[in-house]
């Protein structure tokens, strides 16, 4: 053995890369309809960075997506207290506003009693 150095052979770390989401995919992470969104928010892909930024600090046309919909499926069903497969036995339609879902909350219809009704019992199953 000498007690010469050895030359260092390991692998450098690589810097890090942007992730890059298609708007489909930001557009579930954030919550939003995405054929509601913007234009430029649509036709581009987004970093986790900035889909980070715009959930720290949403825009006001995110701000206003939220509050007034068209909600997405998942949100409308939510907010219903059913499932999306319940919506889908209802025949309701993809995205619904939030002042059609607070109408239908108000005077609910046959269809939404069963689909509560049955949404609890399987969460008690």
């Amino acid at each position: 053995m000498t007690d010469e150095p050895r030359e260092d052979r390991r692998q450098q770390p690589k810097p890090p890369q942007a992730q890059y989401l298609s708007a489909q995919t930001a557009a579930k992470k954030l919550g939003i309809y995405l054929p509601a969104a913007p234009e430029d928010f649509r036709e581009s892909q987004h970093s986790r960075d900035e889909l980070a930024a715009l959930q720290a600090d949403p825009p006001e046309w995110l701000r206003t997506l939220r509050a007034e919909g068209p909600h997405p499926r998942s949100e409308v069903s939510r907010r219903l207290g059913i499932t999306n497969s319940g919506l889908a036995r209802a025949g309701v339609a993809d995205a619904m506003t939030t002042a059609e879902i607070q109408a239908l909350l108000a005077d609910p219809p046959q269809w939404l009693h069963d689909e509560r009704s049955r949404a609890r019992k399987s969460q008690q199953a």
